[in-house]
């Protein structure tokens, strides 16, 4: 039986009448495939990326198994429409602390129309992606036992490089919550962002391999990183898992680095670096504006 995912925090959302993704219980996660030509451009990639032999082993579990695609009743009541089977990132946890982060300075894609380039451009100069380097799309915190502290989109979108660092530290605490007077303590930050299987560690793998490959360039597309608390907590173990996901703007690299991309990644690195190895987590206080 599809569903709507109890646990998307960027992107279009399925209820209501509108077109978005849905789950079954098999941990599969269908995606409507985009009528406008992105869609096509998506199911290229997944379909083509097994055939990229230079493409190692361990950098292809970052991408989410795809299993071809199908024809399902839409979400939006549309009847039977195509989209892409891929596996459900968030299938084997039960409440999930979320992040999903655009990446790159730019989001716009050099073939894409004036009107396109123009869209992105005002979008990129308006958040922190022109700034940083990235920016935030969307985050769930677990707050309290199956509560989530879930900020609105369009703020998100917009903080500072300041609201930014007091995100990734939030995400890491046990005390996430919307009052901004609530310094966060970092409880999880070593076992979630640091050690040989943390968020730190796989984003500088993938850093590794896009310093070095040229095939492709990655456009507006995300990284999302994801634990448990609970398993924290209990197993001394976050589970933590980063992924790549929206394939919607990926061109030919020609035998160029994609310098877009990775300097996104090592910007987000430098943040995350940062509060694993501050000496004093506590020191950088940043006033978060109303989120709920």
């Amino acid at each position: 039986m599809l569903k709507v995912p109890d646990h998307q925090v960027a992107g279009h959302r399925a209820g209501d009448g509108k077109l978005g993704p849905l789950i079954d219980d098999s941990g599969k996660f269908y995606k409507p495939i985009q009528s406008d030509g992105r869609g096509s451009k998506e199911v290229a990639f997944y379909t083509s990326v097994s055939s990229y032999t230079n493409i190692p082993s361990h950098i292809r579990r970052f991408f989410p198994i795809f299993h071809g695609t199908k024809l399902i009743e839409a979400s939006d009541g549309s009847g039977q429409q195509p989209h892409l089977v891929l596996q459900n990132v968030f299938s084997g946890y039960l409440n999930p602390s979320i992040m999903d982060i655009k990446i790159g300075s730019r989001t716009w894609y050099p073939q894409a129309s004036e009107e396109y380039i123009q869209k992105c451009f005002m979008k990129d100069r308006e958040t922190s992606s022109l700034a940083l380097g990235f920016r935030l799309s969307g985050l769930q915190i677990e707050s309290k036992g199956s509560a989530f502290w879930k900020p609105d989109r369009k703020l998100i979108r917009k903080f500072t490089a300041e609201e930014v660092r007091l995100v990734l530290r939030q995400f890491v605490s046990s005390n996430s919550s919307a009052d901004s007077g609530v310094d966060p303590d970092c409880t999880f930050v070593s076992t979630v962002y640091g050690g040989s299987g943390g968020i730190l560690a796989q984003l500088l793998e993938l850093k590794e391999w896009f310093e070095h490959q040229t095939i492709l360039h990655f456009y507006s597309c995300s990284v999302l990183m994801v634990y448990e608390k609970e398993s924290v907590v209990k197993e001394a173990s976050s589970g933590a898992e980063v992924k790549l996901v929206d394939f919607a703007h990926v061109f030919e690299g020609n035998g160029v680095i994609d310098h877009n991309f990775l300097g996104g990644l090592c910007s987000l690195i430098n943040f995350i670096s940062e509060i694993l190895t501050c000496s004093d987590v506590h020191t950088a206080k940043a006033s978060l504006p109303k989120l709920l």
